[in-house]
């Protein structure tokens, strides 16, 4: 398997972080959002310290803290709806700055913003240190299904693709003196997603039929076997641990 495409969030370096095997990456992120998101909303030092160990994942990876809060904007969509849960929720109320709040709606934005943060910015630190093509191999080595990992690995050889092609589309439409203003040319922009549908639904055929006649039986070849030593995955297992000491402290306290 190789997906040779480099993504945006990755930055290249040469940190402990960095050399370690995608699985045990894989692992340890799954297993530290599993102890954040099983932490009561009411241990709010508990986040803190969650927020102390991926500051120190991000040292030790050498990953900037600008670099990082730059991608946490991806989460603004679920910070509005946290924002719109102390006004909509239903229960005590007390009043804030002369607003009328829910009080569970104020616990359940905490709740939300604070373990969507925390996964977001694990997940982050994940993919600015792991190669696509690795966190593939790394899914296989877990032993995702291997329909899913390969799907996931043509999703990503073939995005860059089909964004071209609409990207192509586009330009066709302008130079022909097209724009998009209204609602009255909504029926062109459909037409242009169903020839884009068309083009990449026969792009697949014409892939499959190119694999098959190369000997494709269903599965990809494993070019590199990664593989992890007790070292290792003793390293990788420093955030989760930590992480689930302090879930364990959490509930408690």
């Amino acid at each position: 398997m190789a997906v040779g495409h480099a993504h945006k969030l990755y930055r290249h370096g040469h940190s402990p972080v960095h050399g370690l095997p995608p699985h045990c990456k894989l692992a340890a992120t799954f297993a530290f959002v599993l102890a954040v998101v099983s932490t009561p909303r009411e241990a709010v030092w508990a986040f803190g310290a969650y927020a102390v160990l991926l500051a120190g994942v991000a040292a030790a990876a050498r990953v900037p803290a600008g670099f990082l809060l730059r991608r946490l904007l991806i989460e603004i969509p679920f910070v509005a709806f946290a924002v719109l849960m102390p006004f909509v929720a239903e229960g005590e109320r007390v009043d804030v700055l002369g607003l009328s709040l829910s009080v569970s709606g104020l616990w359940g934005a905490w709740n939300v913003l604070a373990k969507g943060t925390l996964g977001v910015a694990a997940s982050v630190l994940l993919a600015s240190t792991t190669e696509l093509r690795a966190l593939l191999l790394g899914l296989q080595r877990l032993k995702l299904p291997p329909l899913l990992v390969q799907i996931a690995s043509f999703m990503i050889r073939y995005g860059d693709v089909i964004t071209g092609e609409l990207r192509r589309m586009s330009i066709a439409r302008r130079s022909r003196g097209f724009e998009a203003r209204g609602i009255r040319h909504w029926g062109v922009l459909a037409k242009t997603a169903g020839a884009l549908f068309i083009r990449s639904y026969e792009r697949g055929e014409r892939v499959y039929l190119a694999m098959v006649s190369r000997g494709y039986a269903g599965s990809m070849p494993v070019i590199d076997e990664v593989a992890a030593t007790r070292a290792q995955w003793a390293y990788a297992a420093v955030l989760p641990v930590a992480a689930l000491a302090v879930c364990l402290m959490g509930w408690m306290l």
